[in-house]
């Protein structure tokens, strides 16, 4: 067994009652991302691949939700505390080799990579080591137990807890993360008892076990740094979310990324913004988003999965979704990109336009109140406004292909699948049903007939 070499493992069975959800607690949200994926982006930097999850209530969803991990989920039937999931998830950590397995419960998305680093750093140096916090409000967290000499005792859990037995409370409590060495805490796991006022096997026991067995306990204080506080309510959730929001866009400002308005600016985990691009207040970016240096994306504009290339302007009140948006195009106001749309270099997407699983060519314009799905717009071309792609005949989307340098007019229907050729010009108020060929015009409308206006009498 390799004695220093740490495996970690992620607690993520329980339901999470007081969250009034039906989706297992670990899959609520903070800015877009489920709290289990800031876990795991605190441990890999550690661990790598040396990180299983033990899942329970909801485990198809949290497999759905993370499909490239459940090769290392080990899943616990009956949720019987703590403990009980540290029973069933040792076998599987003990196949790894690993000498020590530090354990972090799936609710604490504020943890830090320099969090668990320190606690892994007690490997060689205590069979049983965890984290301690001193919040302001110890609420409902275990207790931890010293004697005078301030060597530890237990951790109670609070509802446990008996001043009589146990002493003052100290305010000093159990931050939820442990460090176990393998060889000795296998030991101990057996002896786990649910003798206790919530009939639950709790993993906090082993420390008193490990005393009174003679091993080496250590607590590694933390002061008042509430980040390793796990999240049991609604209130607690939206409070660290705010916290990862702050941390999010001060560390971009750090970096060199122009925020103005930065207290409504909201920015994922995930999103990629480069030192050099400007943001504007009440703008939000989530998914694997990348905003390039030059960039501006300004207020009240939704992102999620998109790309914005060097010298690109957003203009308020946008709707961005799966798109690519190229070097020095301008989007907006007021307008959305869909999943597929493409917009290259200098091209433009006006007021009130929207795309889906489109190609704006380089240069090209549509300025005004129009539809573009599922078609290719070349170069240079000019779409007028009121255009619309009729993309969809009940039952298969077809495609409408548009060449460089076209002029379509105002109140154009194109009903794909039709192509218009290069340099074309359709007429405006036109419905287009057949190819238009290179240079061509094209007017499909009904001759215009003017008739005597019948007056009503007086």
């Amino acid at each position: 067994m390799m004695a220093d070499t740490v495996t970690a493992l992620i607690l993520a069975a329980g339901k999470g009652t007081r969250m009034h959800s039906n989706r297992p607690k670990v899959l609520q949200t903070l800015l877009g991302e489920p709290m289990l994926e800031y876990v795991y982006r605190a441990l890999e930097p550690a661990f790598g691949e040396r990180i299983f999850t033990v899942v329970g209530f909801g485990a198809e969803q949290v497999e759905s939700a993370f499909p490239e991990r459940a090769s290392n989920f080990v899943l616990q039937k009956e949720q019987l505390g703590t403990g009980h999931a540290l029973q069933e998830a040792w076998e599987s950590v003990q196949k790894t080799g690993a000498g020590y397995c530090l354990v972090i419960n799936g609710d604490t998305p504020l943890a830090t990579t320099e969090a668990v680093e320190r606690l892994a750093a007690q490997a060689g140096r205590a069979d049983v080591a965890f984290m301690t916090i001193t919040p302001q409000d110890p609420a409902s967290f275990g207790r931890v137990v010293r004697d005078d000499s301030g060597r530890i005792l237990a951790i109670v859990e609070a509802k446990d807890y008996d001043h009589a037995t146990h002493g003052p409370v100290t305010g000093e409590v159990n931050a939820g993360v442990y460090l176990l060495r393998m060889d000795s805490v296998g030991q101990l796991l057996d002896g786990l008892r649910a003798e206790n006022n919530s009939g639950e096997y709790y993993i906090t026991d082993l420390v008193a076990m490990a005393v009174e067995q003679g091993m080496t306990v250590e607590g590694v204080t933390c002061g008042a740094d509430v980040n390793l506080m796990g999240i049991n309510s609604p209130r607690e959730l939206i409070d660290a979310e705010k916290t990862l929001r702050r941390r999010i866009v001060d560390g971009l400002i750090d970096e060199g990324v122009m925020i103005h308005n930065p207290d409504t600016v909201i920015i994922g985990p995930r999103v990629t913004v480069e030192p050099g691009a400007e943001l504007f207040g009440h703008v939000e970016i989530y998914g694997e988003s990348v905003v390039r240096a030059g960039s501006v994306l300004n207020s009240y504009t939704w992102i999620t999965d998109s790309s914005f290339a060097p010298g690109c302007v957003v203009r308020q009140f946008c709707h961005v979704e799966q798109a690519e948006v190229g070097p020095d195009c301008v989007v907006g106001p007021y307008a959305r990109l869909r999943p597929g749309a493409v917009l290259r270099k200098g091209a433009k997407v006006g007021n009130f336009v929207e795309m889906k699983k489109a190609e704006l060519g380089e240069g090209a314009k549509a300025s005004h109140l129009t539809y573009l799905g599922d078609a290719v717009v070349g170069a240079g071309s000019n779409i007028g406004a009121g255009t619309i792609t009729c993309n969809y005949d009940g039952k298969n989307k077809f495609i409408t292909t548009i060449g460089e340098g076209a002029f379509i007019g105002s109140n154009t229907a194109l009903v794909a699948p039709v192509t218009v050729g290069r340099d074309a010009l359709v007429g405006a108020g036109s419905t287009i049903t057949k190819d238009v060929p290179d240079e061509g015009t094209a007017i499909g409308r009904a001759k215009q007939l003017n008739l005597k206006r019948r007056m009503k009498k007086s």
